[in-house]
């Protein structure tokens, strides 16, 4: 019996370990002040720590994102993505299982109003990070290839950051009041783990990198914020697919 769950959950590490390589590589965004990229990673990392728990979260996390820098040609930024997404998905990961313990202690209208709060500070976020760093004329470097090649450049009016900010906010709330009252305290704990990933490749941007670490944070925070709104409504249809399965 314990073998069997053992190769049970070698196989789920795999299984997302590639999902998370696969995930991050799929779509990228080069980003020429750090030699960095924005990418989608972590979707699959905050759908593999909330589903599976801590260990898997962080051994996907790291061994998937760390794989997929050195597919890329990033090969300077695979320690790093092995240390910090890894403690990304491990952090989210026992978040998330601490907490839905802890929910227990609530009623569903302060579990509902905690959703809502949170939810509304995710979409702040996204208007405020979209009107700061991403209004007026951007400039677009894309591709599997690190190149510093201009792909596109186009104007974004901050109206369309506040639109994007709203819709967030309308999503996660409804998806919230229309599914499990715990729902927030999932958010949390992707943003919990999310931020210790903005701020470990900040540190490692600027002491061991020696690049200009502010230009990633905004996007780093962009990449966090998109990982979980991909993965929170993801891990809903698993665990319905599951559930009616059963």
């Amino acid at each position: 019996m314990k073998k069997k769950s053992l190769t049970k959950k070698i196989s789920i590490t795999a299984v997302f370990t590639a999902l998370v390589c696969v995930a991050t590589i799929s779509f990228t965004v080069y980003v020429p002040s750090t030699k960095g990229y924005f990418n989608i990673g972590e979707a699959m990392v905050y759908t593999a720590a909330i589903l599976f728990g801590p260990v898997i979260g962080a051994f996907a996390g790291g061994v998937g994102s760390m794989l997929a820098d050195i597919l890329l040609g990033y090969y300077y930024y695979a320690p790093a993505s092995l240390i910090i997404k890894g403690v990304e998905g491990f952090v989210t990961g026992l978040l998330s299982k601490k907490l839905q313990v802890l929910a227990e202690k609530y009623t569903r209208s302060e579990l509902k109003l905690f959703t809502v709060e949170i939810c509304a500070l995710v979409g702040v976020l996204v208007s405020l990070v979209g009107f700061l760093y991403y209004s007026g004329f951007v400039e677009l470097y894309s591709g599997v290839i690190p190149t510093e090649e201009l792909t596109s450049n186009f104007f974004i009016p901050a109206e369309f950051w506040f639109g994007v900010g709203a819709l967030v906010i309308l999503v996660t709330v409804s998806l919230a009041f229309f599914s499990e009252p715990e729902y927030g305290l999932t958010v949390f704990s992707c943003i919990s783990g999310g931020l210790l990933m903005v701020f470990g490749y900040f540190l490692y941007e600027r002491f061991l990198l020696g690049v200009f670490a502010l230009a990633e944070v905004p996007i780093n925070i962009g990449q966090m914020t998109i990982g979980l709104i991909i993965a929170i409504p993801l891990v809903k249809v698993v665990k319905c697919a599951v559930t009616t399965r059963s």
